[in-house]
């Protein structure tokens, strides 16, 4: 019986494949076909529609790479075919893969209504549900010749992934343009056998149940006349009814399927593509939902429908008729399915205030979960995020992707660093392109891991990363299974009513602590450092724009500029996006990205500088001599150089107490009272001593600030992973080529400049020693020219510490030291914000950050019995995939050495590396708007209200990882204060301690614990 199993396996997947399937549309016609290629960029719907047609035919090549070309296709139904279902397949030359990555099209009437998508999987547009015959057909296409980048193995370097470089030869072939009758009976024959075929096969061989699908398979396969398939498939359904019609067994997993197109917002293709694939795939999806009664479709990420409403205008308005019939359900609350660990805390918390409020502006809709299916990774700040703008659950499958450990639950509650919990959920079926293959539910039902005490889980279902969305197939094979015996239980659902059940089921789900951290793509926290730098510019500049803004608003009756900021965040949000930000898109959209930044900065340096001059009283004529006053402007939530957090001063340059001697054995000594540094004749730091407790820094015979290189070739995944064994081959860099000190470089400051040279690159080193300040000042200018090279900035540090502490959103985060287990060892490359912090019982040292993320720490015991702890910044890569360029060029980076930091102290230095003070033309000191007596409690945001009621906001968190009680004094007239969500909406003030008076409050808060505060103020009022 199972040679017989296995005979019936290959004779259904012959006789579906060569002759069930082709009968699906038994009859046909050309169509004929005309064309009009666009130049450059895509055009206006309208133009396209109108612009002249030359013919073309099936066989001719079209389709510069990223082009677009309008195709219209015209014919008449035969008057034979009256009384039947008509459909036009257009066949642009598709290949096998998945939709997404090659040609697609989106079908236009002569109106200019659209009608659908068109893909590999998806290449019909219905013409008539009954024919009369003789109707003439006109359609338009705007087809798109988005080259093919991933070709998945080898991924070989190509100059197809930015227009300036892709040339234009011509990618695609037309395949079919005919006109086709559908018979549906066929149809479903062919749903009926994969749906019966793909469950035979994941039931055991001696199943029962199997048994009674290989003999109705065989009987419906016997009923088919192979020369007449159309007049027997009737027949041949019948045979297979009764095994269709038997129910599951009540104890059955059950699967929510919830239609869905994980849409990339740039990946292989530039962000004004995607603009167009979300288009298209709406259109299929509001097309598929008005005639597929049952099924709902979800959409996240607020920027795509943005994309629409703003550039495709006749799509938006299908997607909103059905958003407010409940079948089209907007998912996720953020601006986009944003990478998590390298956003700052505000962008974090922005991507939900953006995406959020889009979704209440437009549908009267609000998320209750936020939905990440393919984000790289979760940083342990997320889940307070997620509960302060609202919402409570969250979505992802990624974390199945790692390559140690498989995680051990699929529904549990996550515990961020501050204690928030928030039920979360992995898909047990491992993928967000469900394709509602038989294998794909039984893999779901076996996998889920919570199984005895929950029994429902999710599917993502339909075509993603590209596009392409749910097909009519899909919907027919989860019709097929809705209660279907030896199958999981499958029925459409919308994500809040799946959470919804799922949390009311599993009453005391597990708990995991801290970062849900992802085993693969830990490249990405390094790969292209411009996006990255520009990324860490543009959060900080927003801070200080918000800042000085408000500031003068209260203080100057400046106008708060709402439209800008809110452009100018959404557009950081916007390059966010878990393919962009972690550096591992094509060519173009980095290229693109890069520009982007430098517009956004210099808008907002202008924006700044015009309220910075108002609020210091500016006189332009003045402000450029070289003895012009100047005030110095302090935009860190810390008091520095006698400069108030959020406010400015008179500057006041002071002595400088900063010596330089020479180095016994070559090299130099910088000491300015504090910290004592020895450079050595290579340019390495040797020792960096903290005079005050007499302790050293850097281990004997070991030298920090060393640049190491790697060889970097991953298994897969050039732009995304590094691979542990790129640690086997290392090569310091030690050679120098010239060693200067600059002894006048700034009052109080000393400067020694290192320069190298290393295969194609060079490099250039500035280590500045201030006045009054325990720090060492790293500058790294690195002219790259490498290929498959990892660049790393070594620091071993003389310090015994079991774990490290790195800045994560609203706070910080601890990891191991050492690699007791494999959880610990699979994370040798980890994510940091502004700061990594070691520490033994009363001494610390700080590494601070201007623009880097990825980071590795090791420790090693020497021969003297202590342990060294190295921490290596990672700086530059150069792989080759998408982006054959990937770094190319030069790059500037800032970070800080602090030995004899506290943890206040790392907060401290990573707000001052990346808020550097800044000196305005001006005679007129500044009074922050808020003044905090306590560093712990760290101010955030300070901004007004985005509802334009002159409100003013407050955001602080505790952020030394312990309990603390702060006094908060509005320093401008107000008439009452809120605690808010992060939508600025007033919530109860459970968790929060809060004693108020009339000149300000007092504010406690439990380690890491986030408040936003909105304050009424009095118009015209200061004080």
């Amino acid at each position: 019986m199972h040679d017989n199993r296995s005979l019936v396996e290959h004779r259904l997947k012959r006789v579906l494949e060569e002759r069930i399937a082709p009968a699906v549309y038994p009859e046909s016609v050309p169509l004929t076909g005309s064309i009009w290629v666009a130049p450059g960029e895509p055009v206006p719907v309208a133009e396209g529609l109108a612009a002249p047609r030359e013919p073309v035919a099936v066989g001719d090549r079209w389709g510069a790479p990223w082009g677009t070309s309008w195709l219209t296709v015209a014919g008449t139904v035969p008057a034979e075919w009256a009384g039947k279902t008509v459909e036009a397949i257009i066949d642009l030359g598709f290949d096998k893969n998945m939709p997404g990555f090659q040609c697609e099209g989106l079908v236009y009437r002569p109106d200019g209504s659209p009608v659908k998508g068109l893909n590999p999987r998806n290449q019909w547009v219905r013409v008539a549900d009954r024919a009369e015959g003789g109707e003439d057909v006109l359609l338009h296409v705007e087809a798109a010749s988005n080259p093919v980048i991933l070709d998945y193995h080898p991924f070989l370097p190509t100059l197809l992934g930015d227009k300036e470089t892709a040339g234009d030869e011509p990618q695609y072939r037309l395949e079919k343009l005919e006109l086709a009758v559908f018979d549906e009976t066929v149809w479903n024959l062919v749903a009926d056998l994969e749906v019966l075929g793909e469950l035979m096969v994941e039931l055991p061989e001696d199943s029962a149940r199997r048994y009674d699908i290989v003999h109705a398979v065989e009987k419906a396969l016997d009923a088919v006349d192979l020369q007449n398939v159309n007049a027997t498939a009737a027949a041949a359904r019948e045979c297979l009814a009764s095994v269709l019609a038997k129910p599951a067994v009540p104890s059955a997993h059950q699967i929510s399927a919830i239609g869905h197109a994980h849409i990339d917002s740039a990946w292989l293709w530039p962000l004004r593509e995607t603009v167009r694939k979300v288009a298209r795939t709406t259109a299929n999806m509001t097309n598929l939902l008005d005639s597929e009664p049952e099924f709902i479709y979800t959409m996240s990420q607020a920027a795509q429908f943005d994309f629409i409403k703003t550039h495709r205008p006749e799509v938006y308005e299908k997607v909103k008729k059905a958003v407010a019939e409940g079948r089209f359900v907007p998912a996720g609350g953020m601006w986009v399915e944003s990478d998590t660990n390298m956003p700052g805390s505000e962008a974090m918390a922005r991507q939900f205030v953006h995406g959020k409020r889009f979704f209440l502006d437009e549908f009267g809709v609000e998320n209750d979960e936020a939905w990440l299916p393919d984000t790289f990774g979760f940083a342990g700040g997320l889940p307070q995020i997620i509960k302060a703008a609202g919402s409570k659950w969250l979505l992802t499958q990624k974390i199945s992707w790692s390559q140690v450990n498989k995680f051990p639950h699929h529904t549990f509650l996550w515990e961020g660093i501050d204690g928030t919990r928030i039920f979360t959920h992995f898909p047990p079926i491992d993928t967000y392109n469900c394709s509602m293959k038989g294998s794909e539910i039984a893999h779901a039902a076996r996998n889920f891991k919570d199984k005895g005490r929950a029994s429902v889980s999710l599917a993502p279902t339909g075509w993603g990363d590209g596009g392409g969305g749910t097909t009519r197939e899909m919907v027919a094979k989860a019709r097929r299974m809705k209660d279907l015996e030896g199958s999981a239980k499958v029925a459409w659902e919308k994500p809040a009513d799946f959470f919804a059940k799922a949390e009311a089921e599993y009453q005391n789900p597990p708990v995991w602590v801290g970062e849900l951290y992802l085993e693969l793509h830990r490249a990405t926290l390094t790969s292209q450092a411009g996006t990255k730098q520009g990324n860490r510019r543009s959060e900080h500049l927003l801070r200080e724009a918000e800042l000085w803004a408000a500031t003068a608003a209260v203080r100057n009756s400046f106008e708060y500029p709402y439209a800008a900021l809110d452009r100018i965040w959404k557009t950081v949000l916007l390059h966010q996006f878990h393919d962009i930000l972690p550096g591992s898109s094509i060519a173009w959209v980095h290229r693109e990205a890069e520009k982007t930044y430098a517009e956004l900065g210099a808008e907002l340096t202008t924006l700044i500088l015009e309220a910075q001059g108002l609020l210091a009283g500016e006189s332009t004529a003045e402000s450029t001599a070289e003895d012009a006053p100047r005030v110095v402007f302090n935009a860190t939530p810390h008091t520095r150089e006698g400069v108030p957090a959020g406010g400015a001063r008179v500057a006041d340059p002071g002595p400088g107490q900063t010596s330089v001697a020479e180095r016994a054995g070559g090299g130099h000594v910088l000491d300015n009272g504090l910290l004592r540094v020895e450079i050595d004749g290579r340019g390495l730091v040797v020792s960096a001593f903290d005079i005050e407790a007499g302790r050293e820094t850097v281990p004997a015979g070991a030298a920090a600030n060393l640049l190491q290189i790697h060889p970097d070739f991953p298994n897969m995944w050039d732009a995304w992973d590094v691979d542990e064994f790129y640690r086997n081959t290392v090569t310091d860099l030690t050679g120098v080529d010239k060693i200067e000190v600059e002894r006048d470089f700034a009052p109080g400051q000393i400067r020694v400049s290192v320069y190298r040279s290393f295969g194609a690159s060079k490099v250039a080193q500035h280590l500045t020693l201030r006045s009054g300040a325990k720090r060492l000042e790293i500058g790294t200018t690195v002219d790259w020219h490498e290929t498959e090279k990892f660049l790393k900035l070594s620091f071993p540090l003389d310090i015994h510490a079991d774990r490290y502490a790195s800045e994560t959103q609203f706070g910080h985060i601890f990891r191991p030291t050492h690699t007791n287990t494999s959880w610990e060892a699979a994370k040798f490359e980890a994510c940091n914000h502004r700061f990594v912090h070691f520490e033994e019982p009363g001494w610390g040292v700080a590494l601070a950050s201007g623009s880097t993320y990825g980071h590795d720490v090791t420790r090693t015991v020497r021969e003297d019995g202590g342990t060294t702890t190295t921490a290596r910044i990672s700086l530059l890569r150069a792989p080759r995939f998408p982006d054959p360029e990937t770094d190319q060029g030069v790059h500037h980076f800032q970070h800080t050495l602090v030995p004899g930091a506290g943890i206040g102290d790392a907060v401290r230095e990573g707000y001052s590396v990346n808020l550097p003070a800044e000196r305005v033309g001006g005679t007129s000191a500044v009074e922050p708007l808020f003044t905090i007596d306590n560093d712990a409690v760290t101010a955030s945001a300070v901004k007004l209200a985005d509802d334009g009621s002159g409100d003013v906001v407050l955001r602080v968190y505790e952020s030394h990882g312990g309990r603390a009680s702060a006094g908060i004094t509005p320093n401008f007239g107000f008439s009452g204060f809120e605690i808010c969500d992060l939508l600025e909406r007033p919530i109860t003030r459970e968790g929060v301690t809060v004693v108020s008076d009339n000149d300000g409050l007092r504010l406690s808060l439990r380690p890491f614990q986030l408040v936003t505060l909105r304050f009424a103020r009095t118009t015209g009022s200061e004080a």
